[in-house]
């Protein structure tokens, strides 16, 4: 395993990606991606090009183990997938089984020891560990750990299940459905020793999980868009509550608890998966037309173009242009190479106009009234500017329409969003937010709207299946806070 960052002075601020330091607290971050092969000869390659599918998950680090049977190789450090692996990185990781895991921390520490999957000595052989999520209870089982002897060699939640294992006196998967019994929140586990495989997500299905087929081999990733990557072929998603065993024998499928009321996250639909990605037998682009759809029907405003903000809004924006008749233009252009190591302009050209993420392209917008689409609001920062954006490229209207309920309340499954406060949607009426991103006209998509829009499977389900806490403040499991607190999102 490699213990230094390479090539770089790692500060934590690569979000940033040319915006404003108020920006980069202003979107949504989704915590990881996780990826997994079970009997395939080349599972480290497969890995590599899984998790380069699941980048959007996480850009701050990612990593890899293999076994052979008989022993675990591993790496993982601070960087994109591309940055980590090469060829003769991943020649070195032989083996038929893998775990793999792309990282954006959120409470827990930017640093190389909480980089996953977590690897273990314990009296068994080898234990790794990959997570998805975030384990809300985690802070007290800890105290309790720690207060009858553990040492903790991370500040990441994902070490609890590592020792409520080790500390089992039962085999390796009674060990792991009684550690999973214990915890709350929302998550994705791909546990491995040497000769076994464990999958598993937490009753409420909060996160995301996938089982897809290559061959003989079974695979495993936080979305479908990565098995495409690979050509494998998905089978189905993992049930809430479910606890895969795959070993010499074949796959069993387990369970370790009841499955309790579905709630994926919403947000997964609206924003964080790739559009070619599918939850719940819903195509999120084309679920995200539907939502672009219902907007309009909702809150139809004439205007001369609908553009949208790239890259999670384009799909909605379709849909409200196709749904209103309205062309659907490139107004915002993203500018793909503002990466993390961007160097920032001063003070002096951000007043210059110096713009390095969005532009707006004034061919387009200048003399026309606008329909912005955009995912969601957070703080508004992001919004006002780019709504100032459109206004500097001549736009004479901008109607902001989004296509999610107004997000007030913070996440405690996995996602990192400000404090209760910082949300503009929970101090400010819609008359209030419209005026402080300077728009003429803003509109939110309903809740319910939200849930028909979306459909699949689940549609019969309470919420759609869904969890929508993020805007109705109904949370799936019992949370604990302070009004003006930040919920503590250190899952991977």
């Amino acid at each position: 395993m490699s213990h230094e960052i390479k090539g770089r002075l790692w500060t934590g601020d690569y979000y940033n990606e040319g915006m404003g330091r108020d920006d980069v607290f202003d979107k949504l971050k989704e915590e990881c991606g996780i990826f997994g092969v079970f009997g395939h000869p080349e599972a480290a390659t497969l890995s590599y090009y899984g998790l380069h599918a699941l980048q959007h998950r996480g850009e701050e680090s990612a990593g890899i183990c293999v076994t052979d049977g008989t022993r675990f190789r591993y790496h993982r450090e601070m960087g994109l997938v591309k940055e980590v692996f090469d060829k003769d990185r991943l020649a070195s990781l032989s083996g038929s089984c893998a775990i793999g895991h792309v990282r954006y921390s959120t409470s827990g520490d930017s640093r190389l020891a909480n980089a996953q999957p977590l690897v273990f000595k314990y009296r068994d052989g080898d234990l790794a560990i990959a997570t998805n999520g975030n384990i809300v209870n985690e802070p007290s089982i800890r105290r309790e750990l720690e207060q009858s002897g553990s040492i903790f060699q991370t500040t990441s939640d994902t070490e609890v299940i590592a020792h409520l294992i080790a500390r089992s006196p039962h085999d390796f998967v009674t060990a792991a459905k009684e550690a999973l019994r214990r915890l709350v929140g929302g998550f994705a586990f791909l546990m491995m020793t040497n000769d076994k495989m464990l999958v598993a997500t937490d009753p409420h299905g909060l996160r995301p999980l996938t089982m897809g087929r290559l061959g003989d081999a079974y695979l495993f990733a936080s979305e479908t868009c990565a098995f495409e990557t690979v050509g494998a072929e998905l089978i189905r998603d993992i049930q809430p509550g479910e606890l895969l065993v795959l070993d010499e024998n074949g796959l069993t499928e387990d369970r370790y608890t009841d499955m309790k009321r579905r709630a994926i996250c919403a947000m997964e639909y609206v924003y964080f998966s790739r559009p070619d990605s599918d939850y719940n037998g819903s195509n999120l682009h084309s679920a995200r037309k539907r939502m672009g759809r219902k907007m309009a029907q909702e809150s139809f405003v004439d205007a001369d173009v609908v553009t949208g903000v790239p890259d999670s809004s384009i799909s909605a924006a379709i849909g409200y242009a196709e749904e209103t008749g309205i062309p659907y233009e490139l107004g915002l252009i993203k500018n793909k190479y503002t990466g993390r190591t961007f160097i920032q302009p001063s003070q002096e050209l951000r007043e210059q106009g110096v713009k390095m993420k969005l532009s707006a392209v004034r061919g387009v917008v200048e003399g026309k009234r606008v329909v912005m689409i955009d995912d969601s609001i957070v703080r508004g920062t992001t919004s006002r500017r780019i709504v100032n954006l459109l206004r500097e490229a001549g736009a004479t209207e901008v109607h902001v329409r989004i296509t999610s309920p107004p997000f007030a309340n913070p996440c405690f499954y996995g996602i990192d969003t400000p404090s209760r406060k910082e949300l503009i949607a929970s101090s400010k009426t819609m008359e209030e937010i419209c005026k402080e991103i300077n728009a003429d006209s803003l509109s939110f998509l309903s809740r319910e709207g939200l849930i028909e829009a979306i459909g699949g499977h689940a549609a019969h389900e309470p919420n759609g299946g869904m969890c929508l806490a993020c805007f109705d403040n109904d949370y799936p499991t019992v949370v604990e806070f302070e009004d003006d607190a930040k919920p503590g999102c250190g899952g991977c």
